[in-house]
């Protein structure tokens, strides 16, 4: 029973990194999941600390919304108005809910409404792309930060059970 425990753990930390990158697959939380399922394991020396998944899991909790609300940062950020925000945000869940080109939608998703919305609102070429812009670099932050609990998750992981 206990290889079992390790291998669907592994399975949640590979399906939680595959989450960083696909839209709609919610990386950090299910990697996360990983370690509470250890503490099912015969040998109390691979189970986490309450502490331990209290942080981790208030961490994955602050990534995972931070990862949402970064591409609109980074549309203010970059000169964007309130059209360039609201439509980062359609843009957003349009590459989250209307997948057309895989993972792709969902970077260009929220680029692309920011762009649009500071076209329909009258801005210029140069303003609109520069909130595009801000909105794009905002989604890579929101990646790099999954990546990084998420590898987090996987160290720790694997210093419980080798």
């Amino acid at each position: 029973m206990d290889i079992v425990l390790i291998v669907g753990a592994s399975l949640l930390l590979i399906l939680g990194i595959l989450g960083c990158i696909i839209p709609g697959i919610p990386g950090p939380p299910i990697a996360w999941l990983a370690l509470p399922l250890m503490n099912l394991h015969s040998n109390q020396a691979v189970h986490p600390e309450g502490k331990t998944l209290l942080i981790y899991g208030i961490a994955v909790t602050v990534i995972t919304l931070l990862d949402y609300m970064l591409p609109i940062w980074g549309t203010k950020k970059f000169g964007g108005t309130k059209a360039g925000k609201t439509g980062s945000i359609i843009g957003l869940f349009g590459g989250i809910f209307v997948p057309v080109f895989g993972p792709l939608t969902l970077i260009i998703g929220p680029f692309l409404g920011a762009v649009v919305g500071e076209l329909i609102a009258g801005q210029d070429q140069k303003t609109a792309l520069k909130s595009g812009l801000g909105s794009f670099l905002g989604f890579l932050g929101g990646t790099l930060l999954k990546f990084a609990i998420t590898g987090m998750l996987l160290v720790k992981f694997i210093k419980l059970v080798f």
